[in-house]
């Protein structure tokens, strides 16, 4: 777990399905400047060096990470997994859920669940487990498998290396977004790079939040400018 930063409010980092902590790397040295109290950036269950979960659900995510936080006193920002994870959190004030995909197709839940079920993939080198963790992170083309920042992601077993995520963590199924937005109290912000193929701005305009569209950026677009993703949490700070 990163952290850092003394005081209220709490900002909570939550990164995406296949990620690490590691994905704020780039947040760090602005958030000083950018967020006026404390920060923290948890491993999700079945992620980086995180323990992994019996089943996996929105809700048994959410418990997990429910300790961290400060009830009235905590803002969410989460990237696709870890947006949905933050609107299943007990009350916090405001959550900023970026890249959620909203709505899953037959063929898209089927593919989720043969990923689900795949046994684990060793490999004879570093850099062939690093180049699968990026591609199944979503990080290829925006971090390069060298960066220490993937090391979270791998683990090596007897001379191979493998992905630190539990495989399972991709048959948590789709959200119900309408059911989480409806029993939330926490003030919401959706956001999508404009290049996101995840979702698209009609699928976001069709859910009870505010919407946002950040011109320019794709799924990933906290790492691909952090400056930008952080202007959505100044009304907040």
């Amino acid at each position: 777990m990163r952290q850092g930063g003394e005081g209220g409010p709490l900002l909570l980092l939550l990164h995406g399905l296949g990620a690490t902590a590691e994905v704020w790397n780039g947040w760090v040295p602005l958030l000083a400047d950018a967020w006026p109290g404390r920060w923290v950036a948890p491993d999700l269950p079945g992620h980086g060096r995180s323990e992994k979960l019996p089943a996996y659900t929105f809700e048994g995510l959410a418990a997990a990470v429910a300790p961290l936080v400060e009830t009235g006193r905590t803002v969410v920002f989460g990237h696709s997994l870890g947006g949905v994870v933050g609107l299943a959190l007990p009350p916090v004030r405001a959550v900023v859920g970026l890249g959620i995909k909203v709505e899953w197709s037959a063929d898209d839940l089927h593919r989720a669940r043969a990923l689900a079920e795949r046994p684990p993939v060793w490999f004879a080198t570093r850099e062939e487990a690093a180049a699968r963790y990026l591609r199944v992170s979503g990080l290829a083309g925006l971090l390069d498998a060298e960066d220490p920042s993937v090391d979270q992601g791998l683990v090596e077993r007897d001379g191979q290396w493998g992905l630190a995520m539990d495989a399972a963590a991709f048959g948590v199924g789709a959200p119900d977004m309408a059911g989480l937005l409806a029993a939330t109290d926490a003030t919401v912000v959706l956001a999508r790079g404009a290049n996101d193929p995840m979702n698209t701005d009609d699928q976001l305009a069709r859910l009870a939040a505010s919407t946002v569209t950040l011109p320019g950026l794709g799924h990933n677009a906290h790492v691909e400018d952090p400056a930008a993703c952080l202007e959505l949490l100044r009304p907040f700070g």
